[in-house]
């Protein structure tokens, strides 16, 4: 999957998604909401884990949200990423591929 390309068409969703809920994605949004979806993922992981409540939900269910989580989270960082205009597969190569074999 081409990250540009993904952050482009996740970029259309997010515009869309402030728009029908009526609030301005500043630069404090992004990383605020980046930090929402972790928490949300660190909530689920809980749940997964058996160290926070079910909430009522089934065990697939449990795991259908903790495993969705990882795309929330992954998705709000590559918004996070565009709004600062970083080049994370230039980053990525720079900070951790430098020590592959």
């Amino acid at each position: 999957m081409d990250l540009k390309r993904l952050q482009e068409r996740l970029e259309k969703i997010s515009v869309g998604y402030g728009e029908h809920l009526g609030f301005e994605r500043d630069p404090d949004w992004f990383l605020l909401k980046l930090q929402e979806e972790v928490g949300e993922l660190t909530q689920a992981y809980l749940q997964h884990t058996g160290r926070a409540r079910a909430k009522g939900a089934s065990a697939e269910q449990i795991r259908d949200t903790f495993h969705q989580e990882f795309a929330d989270v992954l998705c709000q960082l590559l918004l996070f990423a565009k709004q600062h205009d970083v080049d994370l597969p230039a980053e990525i190569d720079n900070k951790w591929l430098v020590y592959e074999a």
